[in-house]
């Protein structure tokens, strides 16, 4: 099993056992990896009183299914109770999540050329944004005015954050790292309030009547 060394960490700690699995190599190896350790090597804590484990995936993104699987592997050994299966992908998703339950801060005024405002979390902006104004924000982005500068959601990388308007006439809209298409190219109407979301990876503009589509509202 020398091929399949260090895919599989094992680490005592004062509430229990980490597994920390590699985050680069095959799925399958892992969890070959895996097997053998709690079937072969490792029979020294796996006798004896309830030991909690907490498994650490690192940057692997993983299926439900495979996260079933791992649990299935562990939950064999009759004394190892999983507390819990973490990614850092699963941390992003809380992080934005938690972005989204902030609620949603009210402001008033103006956003000239040469402007600059940024907001921490998400904001309704009672105002216009001119041409030459930028509006920058980590969550959400609702504009009760004309948006005719630059809007920026999602500023953290929140790709579920949308940029609304009650007039959408922008130079230029970006919702995390995603930059919009050219003004003419965004087939902008007239109607009251639209709001721009990513789908897919691209940047789509829709009436504000649609959100709960987006948002998973009834």
């Amino acid at each position: 099993m020398t091929s399949l060394k260090h895919r599989v960490t094992i680490k005592g700690v004062k509430d229990g056992l980490v597994f920390l699995l590699d985050d680069e190599c095959d799925y399958e190896e892992l969890v070959q990896e895996l097997e053998h350790k709690l079937e072969k090597t490792h029979q020294t804590f796996l006798t004896g009183p309830i030991v909690h484990v907490n498994v650490k995936l690192g940057a692997r993104e993983v299926t439900d299914k495979q996260k079933t699987e791992i649990r299935s592997i562990i939950g064999r050994q009759g004394n190892l109770m999983i507390q819990s299966i973490e990614s850092e992908a699963d941390q992003a998703v809380k992080a934005d999540e938690k972005e989204a339950d902030k609620g949603i801060q009210t402001l008033n005024g103006i956003v000239r050329s040469g402007q600059t405002l940024h907001h921490e979390g998400n904001l309704l902006f009672m105002g216009d944004v001119n041409p030459g104004g930028t509006l920058t924000c980590t969550g959400d982005i609702f504009v009760m005015g004309s948006l005719r500068g630059l809007a920026h959601a999602g500023r953290n990388g929140n790709e579920k954050a949308i940029i609304a308007a009650s007039h959408m006439k922008p130079t230029q809209l970006r919702i995390a790292d995603i930059i919009s298409r050219p003004p003419d190219e965004w087939g902008i109407g007239e109607s009251y309030m639209e709001f721009a979301y990513l789908k897919d990876g691209k940047m789509e503009i829709e009436k504000i009547q649609f959100l709960n589509r987006i948002r998973g509202g009834s």
